[in-house]
């Protein structure tokens, strides 16, 4: 059957659960429908980084990537950008760009970065860091699980109005210094007073960030791209607590910066133009619904808005119809403190089996593993809004390892502790957290399914599992009810595996699909 046509060439690519969805697996496929269906090679224009920074990770044919659009790997698209919502640390770019073309693809050529687009450096990520220790040491309040990339922080800067915008690249080295003195300055005083930081763990900060990236980045070092020195964040500080080394930091956000002055650009008027010769724009989206700082349950949530409507803010233009893609897994996974009401118990040989897959494209950290939770995802797109939902991973579900296959569960729904019955996500984070999950169970398959191109060759199990989670997710979207426009949105694309080509693209018609359910 024949892919129902984009409602817009405005193209919303968002995650509906907890992040970690598969979101960059998508963007490949979406370029090459709109190729083929509109017989021109340049048909997209534009693939855009609308929000956050570093700390979200998207594997993209087999790139591992946190600030480059996940277009990267298409190289008929003309253009990567990074839009005015985004906080970008420009020695990363270097660190992702320079890695990236090693391996064969053009970044610095494609690369636009919005004048506007905000500059995180080093003194964003010890404060993370120090915010981290002060909640729990100080207020003795569980972590929120930060990635310690300095996201927060760099955010904060923007809302108190101490915003560096890349357009500072451009001017005088003397200015850049100023701006970047302040901010140290800042930093300094509150990770010392406010945080209260132990003199001891200055050091150790600076020596984690060192860690993390050398294992971060240990291919390119690997590879010859950058020496292991360029990952030392020590460098930056005196050795002395709460001091910065004021001239090493600022030449080497100046210098990174400056190499970057001829990629830096008016975002805004560049999709502008795209749109006006008919190409179409795909905005690539980190994290998820339910990890929106507004929409979201703080402190577990991330300090950028992560769904469509941020997607005409980052790139500055006026608001108007665009097709939104909710992604998901056909299970759930969540990482950091978050409440998990569908968490599988860890001794269950499918939990076991799925965390072996699930480590975090960022930081490498464990994730958590869980049932599917419609619920949640109907709720995300009951209020962010969507016309199509993709499903990924449904090959993990199949035997593997230690599971041997059995009941598969479902959240339909969820119990409060006087026993009634709830469709909705609440929005107060106390009741949501003493809520029960409510179950159906439907059997899995034996079979492995990765190497199945088309949906009537899943097996049964497979396509009834599929069939049950759309209709469930749209039974939270629609409260029971049908969409005030009649047309009920479809499911685009089913996940069975990393590859490009471990993709279903004949899923019946939604209708006809929730029949089988």
């Amino acid at each position: 059957m024949a892919l129902t046509p984009f409602s817009s060439r405005l193209i919303a690519d968002t995650g509906i659960s907890m992040g970690d969805e598969g979101k960059g697996r998508l963007i490949p496929e979406v370029i090459r429908e709109l190729q083929e269906t509109h017989r021109r090679k340049d048909i997209v224009g534009t693939v855009l980084k609308v929000n956050g920074g570093a700390n979200s990770g998207h594997t993209v044919g087999g790139l591992k990537l946190n600030l480059l659009p996940g277009g990267v790997v298409e190289q008929d698209v003309p253009v990567l950008a990074l839009g005015s919502g985004v906080v970008a640390d420009p020695r990363k770019i270097h660190w992702e760009a320079r890695a990236v073309e090693k391996l064969g693809h053009a970044v610095y050529s494609r690369l636009l970065i919005d004048e506007r687009t905000l500059v995180s450096d080093v003194t964003h990520r010890m404060l993370d860091l120090a915010w981290e220790d002060y909640r729990e040491n100080i207020l003795r309040q569980p972590p929120r699980g930060s990635t310690g990339r300095g996201i927060t922080p760099a955010y904060a800067d923007e809302v108190g109005q101490w915003q560096v915008y890349y357009a500072a690249f451009r001017g005088a080295r003397d200015e850049f210094a100023a701006l970047l003195d302040a901010r140290m300055d800042r930093a300094e005083r509150t990770i010392q007073h406010v945080c209260r930081l132990d003199p001891a763990k200055w050091n150790a900060f600076l020596e984690k960030l060192t860690a993390a990236e050398q294992r971060a980045n240990a291919t390119a070092i690997e590879c010859g791209v950058f020496p292991a020195s360029e990952f030392d964040f020590t460098r930056f500080g005196t050795g002395h607590p709460f001091r910065f080394d004021r001239e090493t930091l600022t030449t080497a956000y100046w210098d990174a910066g400056r190499a970057l002055v001829e990629r830096i650009g008016d975002v805004r008027e560049h999709i502008l133009r795209g749109l006006a010769e008919g190409r179409f724009l795909i905005g690539e989206f980190g994290q998820s619904f339910w990890l929106d700082k507004r929409h979201g349950f703080p402190p577990n949530v991330t300090a950028s808005h992560t769904y469509t409507p941020e997607l005409f803010q980052s790139a500055g233009i006026p608001a108007q119809p665009v097709h939104t893609i909710g992604v998901c897994k056909a299970y759930d996974t969540k990482v950091g403190t978050h409440t998990f009401l569908t968490q599988m118990d860890d001794a269950h040989p499918l939990a076991a089996h799925l965390k072996r897959l699930e480590y975090g494209t960022s930081t490498g950290r464990q994730r958590m593993v869980g049932w599917c939770d419609c619920v949640e995802k109907g709720g995300a797109l009951r209020h962010g809004g969507f016309q199509d939902i993709v499903i990924n991973k449904l090959d993990a579900l199949s035997p593997c390892d230690g599971w041997k296959g059995g009941v598969l569960r479902v959240c339909t729904a969820y119990r409060a502790p006087d026993g009634k019955i709830l469709g909705e996500v609440p929005r107060d984070d106390s009741v949501r957290a003493a809520l029960k999950p409510v179950y159906a169970e439907l059997p899995s398959w034996t079979e492995d399914i990765c190497g199945v191109r088309s949906f009537a060759a899943l097996p049964a199990a497979a396509r009834r599992y599929i069939a049950f989670v759309m209709k469930t997710t749209l039974a939270a979207a629609f409260r029971g009810g049908e969409p005030a426009s009649g047309s009920i949105p479809n499911l685009r694309y089913i996940g069975i595996g990393p590859n490009p080509e471990q993709i279903i693209k004949d899923v019946p018609a939604t209708r006809e699909l929730l029949a089988l359910a």
